[in-house]
């Protein structure tokens, strides 16, 4: 399987813009630009598509370990806070809540622990990784 994006960029670092199209057609020219990366500009940036990447791809490894020990998520929401320092994804914070009828807190404990180890995306990023994990 291979998955494609283009950025297209126009212009200055600073001054420019730029647009982003995925192969799925989800981001279709979507603007970004030094604005929407380094300020509060309009549209999206890179580490905010990183963001979605890692809580897309955590989220579903939960569902997938979940599923193979024998209970169904009811509902599973994680937020990814990316952090920047000094040139670097210094960062990646995923925040966590889960439904699960019937599991108990240990058992939760290790499929969190086994996806934040496992994910794809936590597999690609090289920084911190860190999880707040709640179990409704």
């Amino acid at each position: 399987m291979k998955r494609n994006a283009t950025a297209v960029w126009l212009g200055s670092g600073k001054d420019g813009k730029g647009n982003l199209t995925s192969q799925s057609g989800t981001l279709s020219k979507t603007q970004y630009s030094y604005k929407s990366r380094f300020e509060e500009g309009t549209g999206t940036n890179p580490e905010e598509l990183i963001a979605a990447a890692h809580a897309g791809c955590f989220t579903m490894k939960i569902a997938f370990i979940v599923d193979a020990a024998g209970f169904t998520a009811e509902e599973l929401t994680t937020k990814c806070d990316i952090t920047l320092g000094d040139g670097a994804i210094t960062n990646s914070h995923l925040t966590l809540t889960a439904k699960i009828p019937g599991i108990s807190q240990e058992q939760f404990d290790a499929v969190v622990k086994e996806a934040e180890a496992n994910c794809l995306i936590s597999k690609l990023l090289n920084t911190e990784i860190t999880v707040e994990a709640s179990l409704n």
